[in-house]
């Protein structure tokens, strides 16, 4: 995490953030620093992944999942982060990070994090992510239940197509 006052200031400032379900959108304003600035003088693409860690926190912090998971030494881990980049975020722009649940498994979570501008949507990323805990990964139900979160839909048309997509990319052994 190279953007530590960043976290502070988040850590500091969440208890003044309304509490939101599991499903609901959470939201960080921020603004671009020269230090988030790249050769072209725009947002880096390294630090929209770092930018959207943050994202994530948030929306831990927001559902009350943060003291419930670190109480039980459960680490959130990234599997699979994918953007997708549409406009440039310049120097001292400010812009909104989106982050939302798209669905879940047995496994893995799906998030979708967009960085929004006063011009429209930056960038729009997908991430693919589980929680591991001292005895190994901890099951989505779990998570959902700590939360207290009750309305499961089944698996979304997004999720299937994830899942195909998925199965595309996997490496196979050509001598098997």
């Amino acid at each position: 995490m190279n953007l530590i006052f960043r976290l502070i200031l988040q850590l500091i400032t969440s208890c003044l953030r309304p509490h939101q379900s599991l499903m609901e959108s959470a939201t960080l304003r921020m603004r671009v620093w020269p230090a988030d600035l790249d050769i072209n003088l725009h947002l880096t693409n390294s630090r929209y992944l770092a930018l959207m860690d943050l994202g994530r926190i948030e929306l831990m912090l927001r559902t009350g999942m943060m003291l419930k998971v670190m109480k039980r030494r459960w680490l959130p881990v990234v599997s699979i982060a994918s953007i997708r980049f549409r406009s440039e975020i310049s120097p001292f722009e400010r812009f909104t990070l989106h982050t939302r649940i798209l669905g879940w498994d047995e496994k893995w979570f799906y998030m979708e994090q967009r960085f929004e501008t006063t011009r429209g949507v930056a960038a729009i990323g997908i991430v693919k992510g589980l929680f591991r805990g001292p005895n190994g990964n901890v099951p989505s139900r779990a998570l959902i239940d700590l939360v207290e979160y009750e309305d499961v839909a089944e698996k979304s048309e997004f999720l299937k197509t994830l899942d195909a997509f998925e199965q595309q990319l996997k490496v196979t052994d050509p001598t098997e």
